[in-house]
C-alpha cells in the first residue's frame, strides 16, 4: 500500500489492526508514513471510540484504564447502550461505540475537563453497577492509532515499539505539515 493508493479515489481505506492479544478494530488509514524502512500507518477509528471512567461525587471522574472484556461492568454498559441502540464493542487499544450518534452542537456542548491528560471528553451515558457510579465518554480530540503496515496487515504499535518511533512519526507529521 503506497502514499498513492490513498489519493485515487478520494475515499479513505480502511484496514483491521490487530494487537498482540489477537482483537481487531477496524480503522480508517488517514496516513501512510514510511519510517526506517517500515512503513507505518496513522489511524483512526471507524467507530466511535469511547472511555470508562468512574464517577466520583467530589472529584473528577477517574480513568478505568484496563477492564476484561468480560467484566461485569461492561455487561450493564451494553444493556443502558441497548436502550439508545447504541452498541458496545470490546476491540484492540479502545472500547468503541456502533450506532447512530446524535452529533453535539457546538454551542450546549459541555465539556468535561480532567487533569488527566488535559483531554476533553463529552458524557454519553451514565450507569451504576452496584454501589459505583460510571461514565461512558466520548474523546473530543482525534483518537489516532499507529500500526506498522507488513504485507497488507495492519499490526499495532504498542509498548517499547511504540516508545522508540512515536517522536520520529510526530517529526515527520509536522514536517509535512510545515510543507503543506
Amino acid at each position: 500500500m503506497s502514499s498513492q493508493d490513498l489519493s485515487n479515489n478520494g475515499e479513505v481505506p480502511t484496514v483491521q489492526v490487530r494487537d498482540s492479544k489477537g482483537s481487531g478494530l477496524l480503522c480508517f488509514l488517514e496516513q501512510l508514513i514510511p519510517l526506517d524502512n517500515i512503513e507505518y500507518g496513522l489511524l483512526t477509528p471507524v467507530d466511535t471510540p469511547v472511555s470508562l471512567f468512574k464517577i466520583k461525587e467530589d472529584a473528577d471522574p477517574e480513568l478505568v484504564e484496563t477492564v476484561a472484556s468480560t467484566e461485569p461492568i461492561l455487561s450493564v454498559a451494553d444493556v443502558v447502550l441497548q436502550e439508545h441502540d447504541l452498541t458496545l464493542v470490546r476491540s484492540a487499544v479502545t472500547l468503541t461505540v456502533t450506532g447512530e450518534l446524535d452529533e453535539p452542537d457546538p454551542e450546549e456542548l459541555e465539556e468535561d475537563d480532567f487533569d488527566d491528560d488535559s483531554e476533553t471528553y463529552e458524557l454519553l451515558v451514565t450507569f451504576r453497577v452496584e454501589d459505583d457510579e460510571y461514565g461512558l465518554y466520548i474523546p473530543l480530540d482525534p483518537f489516532f492509532i499507529v500500526a506498522r503496515i507488513e504485507n497488507g496487515q495492519a499490526i499495532l504499535v504498542e509498548g517499547e515499539e511504540f516508545d522508540k518511533i512515536q517522536q520520529k512519526i510526530e517529526m515527520e507529521l509536522d514536517e509535512r505539515e510545515s510543507a503543506d
